[in-house]
């Protein structure tokens, strides 16, 4: 396959699954805002989905203080946002159109129905009483494109490069969800186990559609270390990052063949972490420090995966 045409199967499924998460990031951020609190502890739920994204610095140069609304639009519909869920459907999009002649009709028409109804939106899916509606929205047109992907497209090599697109991303927003609790938002000590600590690991579950899952394998009280081996380590759980890595290595073993390149030897050591570590030793070492150490490496196979499939050096 020719490295151009898989660059962009690579990044329209990153893109695709990005306008998903970071509707997943702006939910989770607006749960933790419907408490009881003060206004530097809303701020700071506003500032973890900046933080998540990696757009604080440009955020506060274009805006300054941190507000809900502000933040909302910018990270929502914001054209000039390049992580924006208005940007990442338009560069899917863009990448779509580009491979007419590879992905089925099927799969641009979904894609392009996406565009064109969010370019009909305006600030009011956003309001108080709509933005609930609209971050389903994203999702569910997300969901409704892998569907279609599945559903139409041959399982080939095209498909491969579309599903380590996905799963990189995914894991890259789930660790990041989850560092944003555990790290930016945890709470004083005094309210760790409290009614606002309980709230903000629920509202994370929801954000991952995680929270029927992490009951009914638990049965018990959210605690933060039992959410942490759900979204970290379970495997049956399709946003975990070993959920991630179980399907990155096999897609890699396919891939490679009987040629093992830099990209899949990465992506094996990161995964032998994910699948032989225990969540007491992780903790142990420090939450924050690994999911740091995951962002990286993660990010690091999707660089090699440019240099030993799409001639990037």
């Amino acid at each position: 396959m020719l490295g151009r045409v898989a660059d962009q199967l690579y990044w329209m499924a990153r893109y695709s699954e990005r306008a998903e998460n970071m509707a997943r990031i702006l939910d989770v951020a607006d749960r933790m805002t419907l408490t009881p609190q003060d206004d530097a502890t809303r701020k700071s739920a506003w500032n973890s989905a900046l933080e998540v994204a990696g757009a604080q610095e440009d955020y506060a140069e274009d805006h300054g203080e941190i507000a809900g609304a502000k933040v909302l639009h910018y990270m929502a519909l914001d054209p000039e946002n390049p992580v924006s869920i208005f940007s990442s459907i338009r560069f899917a999009r863009e990448n779509a159109r580009a491979l007419r002649g590879t992905i089925t009709t099927e799969m641009f028409e979904s894609i392009n129905a996406t565009w064109l109804e969010l370019q009909a939106m305006d600030e009011l899916v956003l309001s108080s009483s709509d933005r609930r509606a609209f971050f389903d929205w994203v999702k569910e047109r997300s969901h409704l494109f892998r569907g279609v992907a599945d559903g139409t497209m041959l399982q080939d090599e095209a498909m491969m490069f579309m599903k380590i697109g996905l799963d990189l991303e995914r894991a890259d927003s789930t660790a990041r969800l989850l560092d944003s609790k555990y790290h930016i938002l945890l709470p004083s000590v005094e309210s760790v186990g409290g009614a606002l600590d309980y709230y903000q690991w629920g509202a994370l579950l929801r954000s991952l559609s995680a929270f029927r899952a992490y009951h009914k394998i638990y049965r018990d009280r959210i605690t933060a270390i039992r959410v942490a081996e759900l979204i970290v380590l379970h495997a049956h759980m399709p946003r975990s990052l070993r959920s991630c890595y179980d399907r990155l290595s096999a897609t890699f073993e396919v891939l490679c063949g009987d040629e093992p390149l830099e990209c899949q030897r990465i992506t094996g050591r990161v995964y032998a972490r994910l699948r032989y570590r225990r969540i007491d030793e992780i903790f142990e070492e420090g939450l924050h420090e690994f999911l740091t150490d995951f962002v990286e490496n993660n990010a690091q196979i999707g660089e090699q995966l440019a240099r030993d499939f799409m001639m990037v050096r």
